[in-house]
């Protein structure tokens, strides 16, 4: 996933605990007059960026979709 689709439709947030997110907007909460639901992208304190820099490297390692296709069939050539 490339860093401009991961960021698309975020914005910087003040929680109501004083610190950093960064976070996309999902929509009205039902009822909520006027709530939004919303995502947490990154949460800027110590945890929250050992997460987000885990999930970056467990991305970048994970295997290609065609690869996964071959090992899951056996990668078998046509004879």
């Amino acid at each position: 996933m490339h860093a401009a689709a991961m960021f698309r439709n975020c914005r910087l947030a003040r929680m109501s605990d004083g610190h950093y997110c960064l976070v996309r907007d999902l929509g009205l909460v039902k009822g909520g007059k006027g709530m939004k639901h919303h995502e947490v992208i990154v949460d800027f304190n110590r945890r929250g960026i050992i997460k987000f820099l885990a999930r970056l490297f467990a991305r970048s390692h994970e295997p290609q979709p065609s690869r996964r296709l071959e090992v899951r069939l056996g990668a078998r050539e046509p004879s």
